[in-house]
């Protein structure tokens, strides 16, 4: 099985939303949005064959419909299909998820004229995609397509990569610049940060990329104890599924602050 997380750069209006969640077809095991960000994160998993078509249909639809121009939003983007990660859910199958990678960065360039750029395992070395966010169009080339954005649609990054826990900390009482440093703070190995405004809260947002690094009760911890005089953690979210094993790894009686439950597990999607 392989997962595949589609950052869409719409989060707001549900009757767009209904449309995409329909285009992704039976692969479709979650979808997250955002009005703030004005981002949505879509969870496909399924076979390798009954995965990639809901990939491009959904990546079609979202091309057709979504614009570019039109769009605010707190989160960092390239275009309108922002991320594509394709993820092995076994090792078994990391080598399909980079062949499928690299065939959907083809497809979209090739017939949609978006311009692609490649993240995780390249000839080169390991390309990542704070990486390309902070290249592209600069000192770094799409890998395919045109050498420039297309201004309805942007540009798109595919990527095969491991498991990812995208997770975020809601505070209060807390200045976007203190959020910032909290951030740089609990930044390290195995987790990406960024502080973001979010009308009258802020966010540490972060990407766990090796939970047995950081473990979410660890981020949380080291946030409680620089927070300044007066700041609060309202809330935690977790943004699409997670592994169950990363789960079990933290106490139970922790689970509900932590934004975490058994029912937003990638076993507990797919009837496991």
């Amino acid at each position: 099985m392989l997962e595949c997380v589609i950052n869409l750069s719409e989060g707001r209006d549900e009757r767009i939303l209904a449309h995409l969640d329909a285009a992704a077809g039976p692969s479709l095991r979650d979808r997250h949005s955002d009005p703030v960000h004005h981002r949505s994160v879509f969870t496909l998993i399924n076979g390798a064959d009954a995965l990639l078509p809901d990939v491009h249909h959904l990546i079609n639809v979202a091309l057709d419909i979504l614009d570019l121009r039109d769009h605010d939003g707190v989160h960092p983007r390239l275009g309108v299909v922002d991320v594509v990660p394709f993820v092995a859910l076994s090792p078994e199958v990391t080598a399909t998820a980079m062949r499928l990678r690299d065939h959907t960065a083809q497809w979209v360039a090739r017939t949609r004229g978006v311009p692609a750029f490649l993240y995780g395992p390249l000839a080169g070395g390991e390309r990542t995609l704070p990486y390309v966010r902070a290249h592209a169009f600069r000192t770094l080339a799409p890998d395919y397509g045109p050498a420039a954005p297309d201004p309805r649609n942007g540009a798109v990054v595919v990527g095969a990569r491991e498991i990812l826990v995208a997770w975020n900390i809601w505070l209060s009482g807390v200045s976007l610049e203190r959020a910032k440093l909290l951030a740089q703070l609990v930044r390290r190995p195995g987790v990406r940060t960024l502080g973001l405004p979010l009308g009258e809260h802020v966010q540490v947002s972060c990407n766990i990329v090796d939970y047995e690094l950081a473990p979410p009760s660890q981020v949380y911890d080291q946030v409680v104890a620089h927070l300044p005089p007066g700041g609060r953690i309202d809330r935690c979210e977790l943004v699409g599924l997670a592994p169950r094993r990363m789960l079990v790894r933290e106490d139970p009686a922790r689970w509900s602050q932590l934004g975490l439950s058994d029912a937003a597990t990638i076993e507990s999607r797919l009837g496991r």
